[in-house]
């Protein structure tokens, strides 16, 4: 009995601990694009006052080097996350290929981009996508730490009319968690 009771106790604290991990998260549908300057997009958290906090996911052409060839290729992201000043360590760890299609969702832990746990307050989580060339979408939430789960409405700014390129990012949802 003593063993089950510890073994339940043990769990629950393991899946508390886990599920307070998760501060945020953002979900959207992602149509892969064909041809090329498009695709590309990053998903950060910034604080109130507009200051960078932590990269949660970028198109690896784009933060390897593609910034540089194609500066219209997730621009905001690109200064707002000062990426001429991280090293390829930092690039690595928060870039990945292209997703396929489908559902994505990014899950921020509540934590700043050197891993130290941020404190109770209001965030911004974006999504920037370069829908194709200069045609940019820009994605945003407020996120309030510490006020317990909500589900904030999101904004979005494009920065021309690409009617048709629309359908690679939709169905933007970010939902906070604790």
């Amino acid at each position: 009995m003593k063993k089950l009771f510890l073994f339940v106790l043990l769990t629950t604290l393991i899946l508390t601990g886990a599920a307070a991990q998760a501060a945020a998260e953002l979900t959207f549908n992602f149509t892969r694009q064909s041809g090329a300057a498009s695709n590309q997009f990053a998903v950060w958290i910034e604080n109130s006052q507009g200051q960078f906090v932590k990269t949660l996911y970028a198109t690896r052409y784009t933060a390897n080097g593609g910034w540089e060839r194609r500066a219209t290729s997730i621009p905001v992201w690109v200064k707002k996350s000062n990426l001429s000043g991280m090293t390829s360590a930092q690039v690595d760890a928060v870039t990945g290929a292209t997703p396929r299609a489908g559902a994505l969702t990014y899950t921020w832990d509540g934590t700043n981009s050197s891993g130290a746990p941020v404190s109770a307050g209001d965030y911004v989580i974006f999504l920037e996508g370069t829908l194709r060339w200069e045609n940019q979408v820009l994605y945003s939430a407020p996120v309030r730490l510490g006020q317990g789960a909500s589900v904030p409405q999101v904004k979005v700014e494009y920065s021309s009319d690409p009617m048709p390129e629309r359908v690679m990012i939709e169905d933007v949802r970010v939902r906070t968690l604790r």
